[in-house]
This record gives structure tokens, sequence and C-alpha cells, in this order.
């Protein structure tokens, strides 16, 4: 069986790892050290953080004054809001093409005749889909708009013009939540870009034991999850880890700007920024679009293949906060049709496991 959820991409042994992991405040150090030569910027201009919205956040405070309007994807995720929100920032939202799931240059264009105040857009590389960013930087440029690159999906890859991604705007966040190109559960971290930008207060806090042991057991909890799939009792098994509040919801962590990543997850993060660019020039998931999502669902699932951790089932995920964010469908037709239709490939099993699974979602594909 192959999952795409609960910690998917973590075997037995990086399971074990991640339970009884030890760091110290040398390995969080050592850390932002190796984010700072990667992406070639000072290492006070690189900041661990609690999450990845709390990364975006920090970058947004630190490039563009508040009430700014920010344009960002018509298909996202609600951390994005939240990171606005928090930065006092207006969301502006941008259709997106349903060949990459991002916004195009047209659609750049056609926001700032609509929006000529906007300050900043957000490059969200949707599930590793690279954009050909030289032209929205030649237009950010002219504009004097701000770019903020979001690397939750897409942290080792590269633009079509050999450029990494996170080395062009004026800033990046990294999310090394759940599922991510960095996933050690929690946390991320911001880098800012632009020199003339001041360094970054960093957080101080430590996070709360219960937080922290949370991020610690989910991989081994998550294993337990998966297993109770082949006896049909995972909706039992996986209600009774969120009753008792051992497992937590990823939209659900509170956006906290002043706590920083543990120590521990610091060190395990480490040897993964170590890995950067190594075998990530592919996608984080690939996607179809298909004619009917829940018959497709149950047809991969009855054929042991359970892809329902979508990203994301509504424009703005996910859908128990969907009607706060007060989306514009109108304005959005395809990020609308997209969030009813996706299916999302987990790209980090071989191709041959994945065979009758592909050959399903062909037969239903629109």
């Amino acid at each position: 069986m192959f999952f795409l959820g609960v910690a998917s991409n973590y075997s037995n042994r990086a399971t074990f790892r991640h339970l009884f992991a030890f760091g110290t405040r040398h390995d969080s150090k050592r850390l932002k050290t190796s984010l700072a030569t990667h992406y070639r910027v000072l290492s006070d201009h690189v900041a661990l953080t609690t999450s990845g919205r709390a990364a975006l956040a920090i970058a947004l405070k630190s490039v563009v004054p508040k009430n700014s309007k920010v344009l960002i994807n018509g298909f996202t995720c609600y951390a994005v809001l939240e990171a606005l929100k928090s930065a006092g920032c207006i969301p502006i939202y941008a259709d997106i093409e349903k060949s990459d799931l991002n916004f195009s240059v047209d659609t750049f264009k056609k926001s700032l005749k609509q929006y000529p105040d906007i300050k900043a857009i957000i490059i969200q590389n949707t599930l590793g889909n690279t954009i050909d960013i030289a032209p929205y930087e030649k237009i950010a440029q002219s504009h004097s708009i701000h770019i903020i690159e979001d690397l939750a999906h897409c942290a080792g890859a590269h633009y079509p013009d050999g450029r990494e991604v996170g080395t062009v705007g004026d800033a990046a966040a990294l999310s090394f939540g759940k599922g991510k190109s960095i996933d050690v559960v929690t946390g991320g971290a911001v880098i800012i870009n632009n020199p003339l930008l001041p360094k970054i207060k960093a957080p101080q806090s430590r996070q709360k034991l219960s937080s922290s042991l949370r991020a610690r057991w989910y991989p081994f909890l998550a294993m337990l999850a998966r297993a109770s799939f082949k006896i049909h009792c995972e909706k039992l098994v996986l209600g009774v880890f969120f009753k008792l509040h051992w497992i937590e919801r990823s939209a659900d962590l509170k956006l906290d700007l002043s706590t920083r990543l543990t120590h521990w997850q610091a060190k395990l993060a480490l040897s993964q920024v170590a890995n950067l660019g190594k075998n990530r020039e592919r996608p984080l998931r690939d996607f179809a679009l298909v004619v009917d999502r829940d018959k497709t669902l149950h047809e991969l699932q009855q054929n042991g293949f359970h892809f329902s951790d979508v990203w994301y089932e509504v424009p703005v995920a996910p859908a128990r906060y969907y009607q706060k964010v007060h989306f514009p469908e109108s304005d959005c037709p395809n990020s609308v049709m997209v969030a009813k239709t996706i299916i999302n490939i987990p790209t980090w099993y071989n191709k041959k496991d994945l065979k009758l699974a592909e050959k399903i979602i062909k037969e239903n594909q629109l």
C-alpha cells in the first residue's frame, strides 16, 4: 500500500531516528550556517522558526510595510493567508494555469493593471512545479515589486534558467513541515537575500513541551496509522490520536513568531539541507485532473492506494477554513476547477510500484 499522508516518506529507520533524535544549540547554529552558505547570504539574514508560516510572515515583515497588497496564488494553503494577516498585508489572488498550478506572466500583468499598488508577489512553485521566473523578475523590477519565494514545495529545485529556487527574490521562506521538501514534521526558516534589508531578529523562545513531543512522536504514530489500514480500522486509530491531541493537523498549528525551531529538529534538518538539489529536479508531487475525484479515489483505495491527502481540495485549503477567506471564485475559475478535480501522486515511490495507480488515474483523467 502507498500513502500520500501520515508521514508516508518516512522509512522505519527514519522514524526511529526522528523519535530518538537529540540536538544542542550547536546544531541550530550549524543549520543556520549551512542555510546561509547554501543560499549565499549572511548568517544574520537567516532565522529558524517554529513553522513555515512563521517564516513567511517574518519574510513579509522584513520586505514590505503593513497594509501592503501582496499577489498570491489562487490555489494555496490557509497558512499563507495566516502569514499575510500576521504581517498586516492584504492578499490579492491570481488565478492559476491548469498546466503547472501557478499564475502566469499574463495574469501577473493583468493583476498589476487592476491593482497598480501591489508591493510584493509570492512565488509558490506549487507542488514543486517551477515557473520560468525571469519574466516575472523583469516585471517586478520595473514596478519596484518585491519577490518572496515560498520554498515549502520546492527547496533544492531549479528554475529553467539554472538558478536555484530561493536565490532570486528579496526573501525566501522554507517549511520543514509534514510532507514538505525538508521534513522534520514542524519548523521552518526565513532567508533574506537582499543585503540592503536589515538583519532578522531571530525567534528565541523554546517550544512548549507538548508541541515538541507531538512533533517527535508523529512519524511513529503515523507508522501505526498506516498499519491500521490493513485491518480497516484507520478511522478509529487516527480518531483516537486526534482526540488525545497526540496528532495535530498542520493547518491548525498556531502561528508563533517568537518561538524557535528545536535543536533536535535542527540537527535532523541539517542532513536534509546538505542534500538539497540532489534528486530534487522532480516535483514534490505529480498531479492529475480527473472527471470524478471521489469515484477515482475509491477505485484507487480498492487497489491499495490511499491518495485522499489532496493538496488542495479547495482553492485555499483546508476546507474547514475556506469560508473564512472570502475567496473570489468568479475571478479564479481555474483555481476552483482544479481544486475540485485534482489528485496528487507521490514521487518518492518507484514508478514501477505506481504503475497500476497511474493506469487507474489515466482512465479517469479529464
